[in-house]
């Protein structure tokens, strides 16, 4: 399979990386993605605009295309293949911003976890500006696209695990042991976790807040729960 992606500041990214490219595109001239399209020995291939309309179907294309190898995701199984005592699952409920699912990858390999989760639909997915954010854990993370996140959660239950939600009105995160197998649901940047997905939690936890501030960034808060979890499962 194969992914296309087009616009500028995208085909940068992919040109910049290591993604094996299958095909580059061009229906205006733009020096700087030739310079790094002949840096990579990748051949551009000019096409008219019309042309590029109907590959793209979009007239946001900004001249140019590219159709890359696709990020590579796993079967829900392959994440049950823990690595340390416990396991550690990362759940993303319909995360729409690529810099917070791709710092979530990052941390999610520091501490070791089993994987990323996220919907087919409605989220964010594995794009470039994903990987070049995951600074390389997008190919050491293993990622799962799922169709239903309830039917998913209702089916680790069944493996084992526990599932953790965040809320500001959850007990405080310090106070559980995380001694047990566990998802850790993230909500959506503006919404938060959904009222059925909610509703299938065991836990609740908030990250307790001092300032004026009401909340923190949905990556920042993934990554201070996650080393919690790493913290008390392996402490000094």
């Amino acid at each position: 399979m194969a992914q296309l992606f087009y616009g500028k500041n995208v085909v940068k990214q992919i040109l910049q990386g290591d993604r094996k490219v299958l095909r580059l595109c061009m229906s205006a001239a733009d020096e700087q993605i030739e310079k790094l399209a002949h840096s990579r020995n990748i051949r551009a291939e000019k096409i008219d605009r019309k042309a590029m309309h109907k590959l793209t179907g979009s007239d946001n294309h900004q001249g140019v295309a590219v159709l890359i190898e696709d990020y590579k995701t796993y079967p829900l199984e392959a994440l049950l293949e823990r690595k340390n005592q416990y396991g550690l699952i990362i759940l993303a409920d319909e995360l729409m911003d690529p810099h917070n699912l791709g710092a979530i990858l990052r941390t999610a390999d520091a501490v070791g976890a089993d994987g990323v989760i996220f919907r087919k639909d409605r989220s964010v997915g594995l794009t470039p500006t994903v990987a070049k954010v995951s600074a390389g854990a997008i190919d050491t993370v293993r990622c799962c696209e799922v169709t239903n996140l309830v039917r998913t959660v209702q089916e680790l239950k069944k493996k084992g695990y526990w599932i953790i939600g965040t809320d500001m009105k959850g007990q405080d995160y310090r106070s559980l042991a995380y001694d047990f197998h566990a998802v850790l649901v993230i909500g959506n940047e503006g919404k938060g976790i959904s009222r059925l997905l909610r509703e299938e939690c065991d836990y609740m936890i908030s990250l307790p807040m001092q300032g004026k501030i009401e909340s923190l960034n949905a990556s920042v808060s993934a990554g201070i729960l996650m080393y919690e979890i790493f913290n008390r499962r392996f402490p000094l």
